[in-house]
């Protein structure tokens, strides 16, 4: 079968690789389409945690060709989305019910072959059911998972503001969520009119045009805000750390600042202890998710999340090159997507 194969970072070809082995707690999974993450530019340069060689890719939608002998649960021929992070269940935090804390985590894509690949094994008991979706819907299960994990994190009150900083599908899926989850007011915040234009679609209550000026940000922001004082919640979903330096100065006292965009391990923000010591502010940061895929494929079942327009370019697996670049340099870009079926 054909995958994305890394030898080491920026070292990738699509080539031919055995089929993966299927055990008797697996599923063997036709893959139909994978969307392409931010993290996978990540793993592209070495800047994120992968183990290599690598088959990277961890979001996907498929349909199962073979079960395993002990498989009760699936068929083939159902359509079905993966969970690629793995607990191992037996470190502290496991034992503790933290499982998205856990010591040893693991994520299929980033330590573990993933879904850039015409097919994929996965145990069963991180598989789920899409039956009923669209396709261009499902492939959003894993975002929307960790965008549901987002508002898990957060345990926000109901009634206050958020501002969600970055329109990217995660930003996007993430701002949807907090709207139904009890806020009263969302504003979504881009440099990109195009992303704006697709949030306000989405259903958000405001969006401001952002620009690389971060004083004027502030101004544009905070003026936005129901009270003119600022938000509830301040998520910051770019992964820029000059977007990260704004998200205090935006939170409401007593507020909740919520690092959600992934950013280098090398890079800091610069936060004044006083204020938050003063202002009683808190920050949070929210990793991915381990338990949050059933909620969010209802999300996706329902409309609370929805995924229109956000999708804007499907390559082939051959392709995978061009879609690595187009989703880190084509200013057209939204969500690029791996479509496995042309």
């Amino acid at each position: 079968m054909k995958a994305v194969r890394y030898q080491a970072p920026g070292d990738f070809a699509v080539t031919d690789v055995p089929m993966p082995p299927v055990g008797p707690l697996d599923v063997l999974i036709k893959v139909h389409q994978s969307g392409v993450c931010g993290t996978d530019v990540h793993l592209h340069h070495g800047t994120y945690i992968g183990v290599y060689p690598l088959t990277p890719g961890h979001e996907t939608i498929g349909e199962i060709e073979e079960v395993g002998t002990e498989v009760t649960r699936f068929q083939p021929g159902q359509r079905v989305t993966v969970n690629p992070n793995i607990y191992c269940g037996h470190c502290e935090y496991c034992l503790a019910g933290q499982l998205v804390r856990c010591a040893n985590t693991e994520g299929m894509g980033v330590h573990r072959p993933g879904f850039f690949a015409e097919y994929a094994s996965a145990d069963h008991r991180q598989v789920f059911s899409v039956d009923g979706l669209e396709s261009d819907t499902a492939v959003f299960a894993e975002p929307t998972a960790c965008a549901m994990h987002g508002l898990e994190t957060l345990g926000q009150r109901p009634g206050g503001s958020a501002l969600v900083i970055g329109a990217g599908p995660t930003g996007l899926l993430l701002a949807q969520l907090i709207g139904s989850g009890g806020a009263t007011s969302v504003t979504v915040g881009d440099i990109v009119p195009f992303k704006l234009e697709t949030a306000a679609g989405l259903g958000v209550d405001s969006t401001v045009s952002m620009t690389k000026d971060p004083a004027q940000n502030i101004d544009r922001l905070r003026a936005a805000s129901p009270t003119g004082d600022g938000y509830d919640v301040v998520v910051e979903a770019t992964g820029t750390t000059a977007v990260g330096n704004i998200c205090v100065p935006l939170t409401r006292n007593g507020g909740t600042v919520l690092v959600y965009g992934v950013t280098r391990p090398d890079e800091r923000l610069s936060i004044s202890p006083f204020e938050l010591f003063r202002r009683e502010i808190t920050i949070k940061g929210s990793y991915a998710e381990m338990t949050s895929f059933a909620a969010a494929i209802s999300a996706l079942r329902t409309g609370r999340a929805r995924t229109d327009g956000i999708i804007s370019h499907k390559f082939p697996l051959d392709d995978y090159g061009k879609a690595l670049e187009a989703l880190a340099s084509d200013p057209t870009a939204h969500k690029v997507v791996i479509d496995l079926r042309s």
